[in-house]
């Protein structure tokens, strides 16, 4: 097999490509170094790790996998996760950063080109002349000496590194809405239900009444009372109707595909069915392994090289072209070795002198922008212990509200009972009995948005903290 280059080209090419590989500088971009957190260390309402038996870090390494046990709900964030267009948008923006990364990166190296060339000329004395070329070489590399290409590279690779997190975050967001969605079509169903049933209940206590209006018992007042109940009922049962189909497709828009619907509650499960136990870090540090942190952190990086690459257009600019081959008359020379050698160098420096202030306003610019995603970032963080201590602050009351209304429910149900029956044996006026009805009617429907508070709590708390990301393989 017949060699195109001889490997007295590539050495003669080689020579310079590894001399240029010896002069990259150091990059002048500002040293990064972390800002002290502009939050509190700990959080008023933590519960303590004994109560929950779970590390500082463990909310970020729980995969939504272990944390969701419901199984149907489980099988829905699956769907969400292939299937959810904004997602993929998100993660074709990652795909996106990741190329822009990789060509940014290819400046840092010189690309080498190889060439066969011939060429035929008549002279002036009438003789034909040909001459044949095999080259190999670069051309126009830019020397990094003071490391600006080194710090665009670093600037797209923060920047590469900033939509991965970001992507990140997208995901834990979905499955928190994914969840939160089918949590709100369980308790509108629980709604749709106790409606339903309130309907059934104030019918038959409407028969009653009539029926005692035609004994003269009741009057026309109590019937109208009665109707009030009723009618309250049946409309409810209509806007729940109308929320449930709407919970439907909040959470088809959501998954992003047909499901089966096998797949969707029927009522709000408990707690301890639906998600395990929420953990909770005690310090506020935790917050900086959050994904949206971690991207405004890699802006931040990505700003920070800026400056280095806005530093280093103040000083000279080195190229270099270099070439080696060989050439000939007869073709079939290149390939055998009877070529003679050439070779060409040309070194070139590019120094800065006047440019209207461009590079200044350039440099102003990176630092104005590396203060905003300086702010950007601390917000960030103090945005993420705003969101964990609302949650906990709501998890500190939120069991205790449960506990009462249920307790507000049983003793409303228990003096339904009682004045219906009184009202039965005419011991008791319509009016008592129509006023539990309506306390108990009430009692229930409020236990149910707390139960859905209860439940939605726990995820939020499990998502601000960090948890979520998807099980490794």
């Amino acid at each position: 097999m017949i060699n195109v280059l001889p490997r007295t080209i590539t050495r003669m090419a080689i020579v310079p490509t590894v001399a240029v590989l010896f002069l990259a500088g150091c990059s002048l971009a500002p040293e990064y170094s972390r800002s002290e957190l502009p939050v509190p260390t700990e959080w008023q309402d933590a519960p303590s790790s004994e109560t929950n038996g779970l590390s500082n870090q463990q909310a970020i390494t729980v995969p939504w996998q272990t944390f969701i046990k419901d199984e149907r709900l489980s099988q829905l964030i699956e769907l969400a996760l292939n299937s959810n267009r904004s997602l993929r948008q998100t993660l074709e923006d990652v795909e996106s950063a990741r190329a822009t990364y990789r060509i940014q990166k290819a400046d840092l190296y010189p690309q080498i080109n190889a060439g066969l060339s011939g060429s035929r000329a008549k002279v002036s004395s009438g003789t034909i002349s040909t001459e044949y070329e095999g080259t190999i070489g670069l051309t126009s590399y830019e020397i990094d000496l003071f490391g600006k290409n080194q710090s665009l590279s670093t600037a797209d690779l923060e920047s590469y590194l900033a939509s991965e997190e970001t992507a990140k975050a997208a995901q834990i967001t979905l499955i928190g809405e994914i969840a939160n969605a089918w949590l709100t079509l369980a308790a509108d169903n629980n709604q749709l239900s106790l409606a339903q049933e309130t309907e059934v209940n104030a019918q038959k206590t409407l028969d009653i009444t009539n029926k005692r209006l035609e004994f003269g018992i009741d009057s026309k007042i109590d019937v109208a009372s009665a109707e009030t109940v009723y009618y309250t009922a049946k409309s409810d049962i209509a806007t729940y109707t109308t929320q449930v189909a709407q919970d439907l497709n909040a959470l088809r828009l959501l998954v992003g595909e047909e499901f089966d619907e096998s797949l969707l509650p029927d009522a709000l499960p408990e707690g301890y069915q639906l998600v395990g136990d929420v953990p909770a870090g005690l310090s506020s540090e935790l917050l900086l392994q959050r994904p949206d942190v971690l991207a405004a952190e890699h802006n931040l990086k990505a700003a920070n090289a800026d400056i280095g690459a806005a530093r280093a257009a103040f000083f000279p600019s080195v190229s270099l072209t270099a070439t080696g081959g060989l050439a000939s008359s007869v073709i079939a020379d290149i390939f055998t070795g009877g070529a003679s050698s050439i070779w060409a160098i040309a070194p070139s420096i590019s120094l800065p002198i006047f440019n209207a202030g461009a590079n200044d306003a350039a440099l102003e610019y990176s630092e104005s922008q590396q203060r905003k995603y300086l702010a950007a970032y601390e917000y960030a963080i103090q945005s993420a212990f705003s969101e964990v201590a609302d949650a906990l602050a709501r998890r500190a009351t939120i069991q205790a509200q449960v506990e009462a209304e249920e307790a507000l429910v049983n003793s409303a149900t228990k003096s339904y009972d009682l004045s219906l029956a009184r009202y039965k044996g005419g011991i008791a006026t319509f009016q008592t009995a129509l006023e539990a009805q309506r306390t108990m009617y009430q009692a229930k429907q409020s236990l149910i948005v707390s139960k859905q508070a209860d439940l939605d709590n726990r995820i939020t708390l499990y998502r601000v903290l960090g948890g979520g990301l998807a099980q490794s393989n």
